[in-house]
């Protein structure tokens, strides 16, 4: 079946850096899109970016824009999310997930219910 297992969470200071992982395996999928949303408790999960396939439909949270980069190796199945200038209120778990749906548009990428599968969370931490 097809699992998403991410990897790169931690506990960083204020204005430091991290780069999350998530490798998805199990699956045949092409033109997939791969994205990230977190999780803050008492919350709902909000979107924080995403990538198509070809990186033509690249989109990110007001939230994170400029400072967080989404990427992708295809032929590692493999999605990145390098998190710059963190902030305390970037603290949440962190999933990644992926849609099978890749000719979707921008908007409906930003919504969970586009995605198919979810990887596990990885938990962020920024102190202040």
């Amino acid at each position: 079946q097809v699992q998403l297992v991410e990897s790169g969470g931690g506990l960083v200071q204020a204005g430091g850096s991290l780069r999350l992982s998530c490798t998805a395996s199990g699956h045949t999928f092409t033109n997939y899109v791969m994205g990230w949303f977190r999780l803050v408790p008492g919350k709902e999960r909000e979107f924080v970016a995403t990538r198509s396939w070809n990186g033509a439909r690249i989109s990110y949270a007001d939230s994170v824009k400029g400072r967080f980069t989404i990427s992708r190796d295809n032929a590692k199945s493999t999605a990145y999310l390098q998190m710059n200038s963190l902030r305390p209120e970037d603290t949440a778990i962190y999933y990644c997930a992926l849609s099978t749906r890749g000719n979707s548009i921008s908007m409906m990428l930003r919504k969970i219910e586009t995605y198919d599968y979810w990887g596990q969370g990885t938990q962020v931490t920024v102190s202040s």
